[in-house]
């Protein structure tokens, strides 16, 4: 969905295919079928979409169990959760399992970050919020530098 906002309808339509593989022949999503056929994941959040957009990322937040964020991808997580549509009250017999796995995922994606950060020297707080705000700017822009008009280049 989010790729459709962002304007990449080739991508969009990539996991539309792909999700529907995986529903179809991956039962139900357990497997990865649609890797297979060359069809791989792009995740985007909601929070690039509104990058996309031209929101701003906003000051640095730390969120209680989700860690590092920005204001956008903080309010962008609302997004998210009404987009998926794991979230809606067909599956409500999954929900408990769902909650299970997103609060394994945050654990295990901080205890990785707890690792990092014993090698950072410094100011920490500094090196995760500028590390944390690069990386998501990254991802808006899929990789691509910006372009800085340099008066000092030759034309």
């Amino acid at each position: 969905t989010n790729q459709f906002l962002q304007g990449k309808v080739k991508l969009g339509f990539q996991d539309t295919t792909r999700f529907l593989i995986n529903s179809t022949f991956g039962i139900a999503g357990l497997f990865d079928v649609a890797d297979k056929f060359g069809l791989k994941e792009h995740n985007e959040d909601f929070g690039q979409t509104l990058g996309v957009w031209g929101v701003t990322s906003g000051p640095y937040v730390v969120l209680p169990f989700f860690g590092p964020s920005s204001v956008r991808d903080a309010v962008a997580r609302g997004g998210d959760y009404y987009i998926d549509p794991s979230n809606y009250e067909y599956f409500d017999d999954r929900r408990a399992t769902k909650n299970r796995m997103t609060a394994l995922s945050v654990i295990s994606t901080r205890a990785e970050l707890l690792k990092a950060e014993r090698l950072i020297s410094g100011d920490k707080y500094a090196f995760m919020r500028d590390a944390y705000l690069q990386k998501r700017e990254d991802m808006v822009r899929d990789g691509k530098s910006e372009t800085i008009d340099d008066p000092f280049l030759d034309d």
